[in-house]
């Protein structure tokens, strides 16, 4: 059996593109998402500007978190990446989020 990893990408975001929710094949509803960052961090010891939009899916009881959320709300989103159906791409995979931010 393989290991399971614990380990998560956190990220500090808001939504700005929800799709309507669907259902998987076993019945669990999923929702589609963009995510937008934007933060400064030091690298090499310059301010560094980030800004990016990572494309996201949230399943099962997350989703009603994901709905609770308005698109001006930042939050943390755990989760984990994994690659995109047609493999030129990730996604980001939600499986917690905190609003508290």
């Amino acid at each position: 059996m393989p290991e399971v990893s614990h380990n998560a990408l956190v990220i500090t975001a808001r939504w700005v593109e929800q799709g309507a929710v669907r259902y998987t094949p076993a019945g669990l509803p999923a929702v589609d998402l963009t995510l937008e960052h934007q933060s400064t961090t030091l690298e090499a010891g310059s301010a560094r500007r980030v800004e990016l939009k990572l494309k996201a899916v949230a399943l099962g009881p997350v989703v009603k978190s994901v709905q609770a959320l308005s698109s001006e709300c930042v939050a943390h989103w755990s989760g984990f990446l994994a690659p995109t159906r047609n493999g030129k791409g990730v996604t980001m995979h939600v499986t917690q989020i905190d609003s508290a931010v």
